[in-house]
């Protein structure tokens, strides 16, 4: 089993930037996949950014394409989205994920889930 613990989320004006984190527990975090998605109120859980065992694939919504990055320290344990010109509609839980599948956009393929960390962005 994999627990999972976001950070870094807090209130941002608009073009700001913030680096959430996802500190993973156990000694397997090398064989997951990790997703970052966010949830906006009355909205749908969505995919943000995805990053494969090595790290060498990454995936982004269009949505946040060119603006956020998703890295991985496998030493650490832990997962990284780097979020730069953040916008008003990037205010949303954001929640790190992980699959021992293949890479996905879909929720529903991703076994562990954090408890999510607010992320605000005022314009």
């Amino acid at each position: 089993q994999v627990q999972l613990v976001e950070s870094g989320g807090g209130w941002v004006q608009a073009g700001g930037s913030l680096r959430l984190s996802c500190a993973a527990s156990g000694r397997t975090f090398s064989r997951y996949v990790m997703g970052w998605f966010r949830q906006a109120p009355g909205k749908e859980r969505e995919f943000v950014a995805s990053i494969t065992q090595s790290g060498s694939t990454t995936s982004y919504a269009d949505s946040v394409k060119g603006r956020f990055t998703v890295s991985r320290d496998i030493g650490k344990n832990t997962v990284y989205l780097q979020m730069n010109s953040l916008k008003p509609e990037d205010t949303a839980v954001y929640y790190c994920a992980s699959t021992i599948g293949y890479r996905s956009r879909t929720p529903g393929d991703y076994d562990y889930w954090g408890q999510g960390t607010q992320v605000t962005v005022s314009s």
